[in-house]
């Protein structure tokens, strides 16, 4: 599955190792009740790589709010699913900094630490890990969208429990719970589409995929409109074709893409000077165009 920048950037990687360090302080994170991942014996842990913060291990999921200013609030909410190939979560740069740059635009934004698939304990171990997965995702096949999605249970569970909580909390929060969207990056867009064909209750009014998987799926007949970002040079996505672009398409059902010349995979919020780095601004006015930069029924 999509993973971080991890090969996005040979040189960059080589000068940042990943260096373990103290699970930082989340007084804001709330627990989301979908219990412990079963079989789970690694405990989580956090590592610094690229000037940023990464978990693993995650065994219970928790959600945190990033909420506007209430002068500047739309009412509006966005599930933030970071991406790590469900092994390792980019908590920083695919969900705290973009929860806060959607806050700061009056849109109430949640970050997902969902829960994750086991690896190594030990740092040797997970960077073995994680080395043997980029070899058998260049070697295997991919899994349809169907058979990717049979094996997210937990994590479907967890956007679920996601939309369930902000909807409960929505008046405390001041969220309308007709206009909770959701955005993912890498793994984390491959749970957003799952979510929104799989996901049952869970409802999103309108989704981002970003680096994520450009897989022709069967679209509802009410599927919300779709923002896609991905760079011509990802190592994962780019060379697959736009079956995910064309099934929107074909149902017609909103949709906007944006294929960046360069970028990479996993270029988030990082301050990249390639073009790829002005998607959040593109995926701003994307929401302003559907109206949810400002309050429901505002001119």
């Amino acid at each position: 599955m999509a993973v971080t920048c991890a090969i996005a950037a040979p040189v960059w990687a080589q000068a940042n190792k990943m260096t373990p360090i103290a699970i930082p302080a989340q007084p804001k994170a709330i627990e989301l009740g979908t219990g412990p991942l079963p079989g789970a014996t690694a405990a989580e842990s956090w590592h610094s790589q690229y000037g940023s913060v990464f978990a693993r291990n995650v065994t219970v999921a928790t959600l945190t709010p990033f909420l506007p200013d209430p002068a500047k609030a739309t009412g509006v909410a966005v599930i933030v699913a970071p991406g790590g190939g469900f092994r390792t979560l980019s908590m920083e740069n695919e969900g705290w900094q973009v929860a806060q740059a959607l806050a700061d635009k009056g849109v109430a934004a949640f970050v997902l630490k969902y829960r994750l698939n086991q690896t190594p304990a030990d740092m040797a171990g997970f960077e073995r890990s994680m080395t043997e997965m980029f070899a058998n995702t260049a070697r295997n096949p991919r899994p349809s969208p169907e058979q990717a999605i049979a094996g997210l249970a937990p994590q479907i569970a967890d956007s679920r429990a996601a939309f369930a909580l902000v909807r409960k909390r929505a008046a405390e929060w001041h969220v309308d719970p007709d206009r909770i969207g959701m955005v993912g990056f890498s793994a984390g867009a491959m749970l957003t589409m799952a979510t929104t064909l799989a996901g049952q209750d869970a409802k999103p009014a309108f989704i981002g995929t970003i680096y994520g998987s450009l897989a022709p799926v069967a679209v509802p007949t009410d599927a919300p409109p779709l923002f896609v970002a991905l760079a011509a040079d990802d190592p994962f996505f780019a060379n697959g074709g736009f079956g995910l672009i064309e099934s929107w398409r074909t149902a017609k059902r909103p949709v906007e893409f944006h294929l960046y010349e360069q970028g990479g995979h996993g270029f988030g919020m990082y301050p990249k000077k390639t073009t790829s780095t002005g998607w959040f601004e593109a995926f701003s006015r994307w929401l302003g165009m559907h109206g949810y930069l400002k309050p429901a029924g505002a001119s």
